[in-house]
């Protein structure tokens, strides 16, 4: 069963959603609906999750921290 959801948005917003809905070649609230499972499906965006996706170097914490005061000497 389908349930409407209706929501305001700015004209500007409806004009980028109307092109990117065009250049799928679907109809805006399929658009809509992509977007949403989309969102829904990503992992919640904790910081800690935030900083693994970044793929910086890490370690032991005394090691970091002494080459962190090492660099600064």
């Amino acid at each position: 069963m389908s349930h409407r959801l209706q929501v305001l948005i700015p004209k500007e917003l409806e004009e980028r959603l109307s092109k990117a809905a065009q250049r799928r070649r679907v109809s805006k609230g399929e658009w809509v609906r992509q977007a949403i499972e989309k969102a829904l499906d990503r992992p919640a965006d904790d910081p800690l999750q935030q900083l693994a996706r970044l793929g910086a170097p890490t370690g032991d914490i005394d090691q970091v921290l002494a080459e962190i005061e090492a660099g600064r000497g």
